[in-house]
């Protein structure tokens, strides 16, 4: 039995980055930027006001001058001549600076009559000038790889980048086992469940950047178990549930042996999860998640998005973790690292009391997992442990 850390180095000696696809730029949101990108252009273009005012030469600056206005700068619509000593150009927020003109007075400070300003008293002191490439210059580089956020595609659109060269989502194939499972709208016989970890995993695993393909459930037999798995030979990364522990009807590590798996662990020193297995079968990164669902789920967060950032390119690294506030005693931890279902509030943070595997009211209701060490003594109020967040925490 391995630890944890231990598991996941060598999953991800398993897996490897993608290869680059292009994608148009209204597409790559939420896509891994595989390559760095430069700006084609600068911006601002030329320089540019910051206010609406008036464009005029500093020099003319003095409380109560008059200067004449001959003309109008908009954007999209520049004044193409010179501004001369003593005049000035209307000019509004983001229209190209005049030549000649090296200020911008804001209109609060001017009192306009025809074609004349009268400058005020008090005037700002600010120049209200965007310089050119203030924001980038043309060359700039937006640096991968990186996870395409909504501002980041404004910047890339900004550069004036159409085409955005991104990893490929790895193709995830997820394949339930079991006897006593059926889909999620069946009539359940009475001795058997609704699969229920398969499409949990599916969303993790599709929020997370992956594209998810669910296989038919396969029945506790090795000819069932074959035929499905090899319906995941073009996947990236193929995940069993259940089956992956050692009782008579635990078969999936005999039937992709038999298909040629070479499996690299099995096993791990944790708390939910422990029948855990991994390895390669064919092109494949394969994992064998247990079929308890709260275990399943658990491994999903601590393993599987793990490996899917590394396929993505991203950094090789366990799932980010947090420092948060027990607002509550709990007890010693036994010889494994385990993973408690809890909930981070206002007033810091609840570790649940039941911590069953099976308990899938109690995941829906946590919004992290509270990590203990293996053999973590008692902790009190106000220590603090640490947390993998499930999602953002919005409110309580």
């Amino acid at each position: 039995m391995i630890s944890v850390a231990q598991a996941l180095d060598q999953l991800f000696s398993l897996a490897e980055p993608l290869p680059v696809e292009t994608v148009p730029l209204r597409a790559a949101a939420g896509r891994v930027l595989a390559r760095d990108v430069k700006a084609a252009r600068t911006q601002p273009p030329f320089d540019a006001s910051a206010m609406d005012g008036y464009a005029v030469r500093d020099a003319d600056i003095t409380p109560g001058a008059t200067l004449r206005v001959i003309g109008e700068s908009a954007a999209g619509h520049r004044f193409e001549g010179v501004v001369p000593q003593g005049d000035a150009v209307r000019i509004f927020t983001g229209a190209p600076l005049p030549q000649g003109a090296d200020r911008v007075v804001i209109q609060e400070d001017v009192v306009r009559d025809g074609n004349t300003i009268t400058l005020k008293d008090g005037l700002d002191t600010g120049f209200h000038i965007r310089p050119a490439g203030q924001d980038f210059m043309a060359g700039d580089a937006l640096s991968a790889p990186r996870v395409l956020s909504a501002s980041d595609i404004a910047l890339l659109a900004a550069m004036n980048v159409a085409q955005v060269p991104v990893t490929r989502k790895p193709v995830v194939a997820i394949l339930p086992t079991g006897d006593e499972l059926v889909q999620p709208g069946e009539e359940p016989g009475p001795d058997q469940i609704i699969a229920s970890n398969s499409y949990g995993l599916a969303a993790l695993i599709e929020a997370h950047g992956a594209t998810a393909r669910l296989l038919p459930i396969a029945k506790d037999q090795i000819e069932s178990l074959t035929l499905c798995l090899g319906l995941a030979e073009d996947a990236d990364l193929i995940i069993t549930i259940g089956g992956a522990s050692v009782g008579d009807h635990d078969l999936v590590a005999e039937a992709a042996s038999g298909m040629g798996l070479e499996q690299q662990f099995y096993k791990v020193a944790m708390r939910p999860g422990k029948p855990l297995m991994a390895g390669r079968l064919g092109r494949a990164t394969m994992i064998g998640l247990p079929g308890n669902p709260v275990s399943a789920m658990v491994c999903g967060h601590v393993f599987v998005l793990p490996v899917l950032r590394k396929m993505l390119g991203l950094a090789a690294e366990a799932a980010p973790r947090d420092i948060a506030k027990l607002n509550h005693d709990i007890p010693a931890n036994g010889p494994r690292e385990h993973y408690m279902r809890a909930r981070l509030g206002p007033d810091g943070l609840q570790v649940f009391e039941r911590q069953d595997s099976a308990l899938l009211r109690v995941l829906a209701d946590a919004n992290c997992l509270a990590v203990r060490q293996p053999n973590d003594p008692a902790r009190s109020q106000g220590e603090n442990l640490e947390i993998i967040k499930l999602f953002t925490i919005i409110s309580s």
